[in-house]
């Protein structure tokens, strides 16, 4: 049995059949409606929260775990003699990272190892699963960083959304500005690069027409891809989620096309009917 004890937070949008079956730590960041605060995933789950939007007409804020949050979670594994790999939520989008490393520091050196994902939603799940999976196996605490460190630059993420109206109040897309006077005639397909979302192009039209291009881009890519896990993410589109996952599986050959539910901060940001397919490419030597 490993040592090494796997932590994400719950931007990750992880599986529960994942989390059990890894004993994956997952630690909430916060989703803040006025003076109310409520975890990710524990106190809060996406319904209830676009039942509250819809009714104050007001977007939540989210805000990362404290160091407190971080060292509360890792103190008990560090006692029992486990080390510690969390992967965290992009630096470029939170605060998350930065805290991790605080609590981090609390602790002798290389116990506890923090790894930014640069990434967000599966894209950080598709590292999660790298690094699970190797602590299983066995692997040390700097072979599975390592691992997670070649296959970071390698995760492709992009992801349709229904509505700009929560990306742009939130300010968490740059180039946004670009996209704003042509709501109603443009499909916004956004990417990750860097840690940070970026559109990636647009698409005239109906939503349906992007995400058969999302669909058209990621095939594209097969011979490239790696093919342990492929994630299909939604939030409030699951038969949508369902038809991709499918295509996915006939046509690319992985060994596993999940579908998985968005939680409450990456909701808040991208707004209902958002989709996205996540994937990384092969790793070569």
């Amino acid at each position: 049995m490993s040592k090494v004890k796997i932590f994400a937070d719950s931007t990750s949008d992880l599986l529960a059949s994942w989390i059990n079956q890894y004993n994956i730590g997952v630690i909430p960041l916060y989703v803040v409606f006025d003076e109310e605060s409520f975890k990710d995933g524990v106190e809060i789950t996406p319904a209830e929260l676009y039942q509250r939007v819809e009714k104050t007409d007001r977007l939540p804020k989210t805000t990362a775990p404290s160091p407190k949050d971080f060292m509360d979670a890792f103190g008990p594994h560090i006692e029992r003699g486990e080390d510690i790999l969390y992967i965290s939520l992009s630096s470029e989008l939170s605060s998350t990272y930065q805290n991790a490393l605080i609590a981090a520091a609390e602790y002798p050196e290389n116990r506890v190892r923090i790894v930014d994902s640069l990434n967000l939603c599966s894209g950080i799940g598709l590292l999660v699963m790298k690094a699970a999976r190797a602590a299983e196996s066995g692997q040390s605490l700097d072979e599975i960083v390592s691992l997670v460190e070649a296959y970071r630059p390698l995760v492709e993420t992009e992801f349709v959304i229904d509505t700009l109206e929560y990306l742009y109040k939130g300010g968490r897309c740059s180039g946004m500005q670009n996209f704003i006077g042509s709501l109603l005639q443009i499909r916004p397909v956004l990417k990750v690069v860097d840690g940070g979302i970026i559109p990636a192009y647009k698409i005239r039209g109906k939503k349906e027409k992007a995400v058969g291009q999302m669909l058209d881009n990621t095939l594209a890519n097969t011979d490239m891809m790696d093919n342990d896990l492929i994630i299909v993410v939604h939030t409030y589109a699951e038969e949508e989620a369902l038809r991709l996952a499918a295509i996915l599986r006939e046509q690319t050959g992985a060994r596993e096309v999940a579908v998985a539910e968005a939680g409450c901060v990456i909701s808040s940001h991208c707004g209902p009917h958002t989709i996205g397919i996540m994937y990384t490419k092969k790793l070569t030597h």
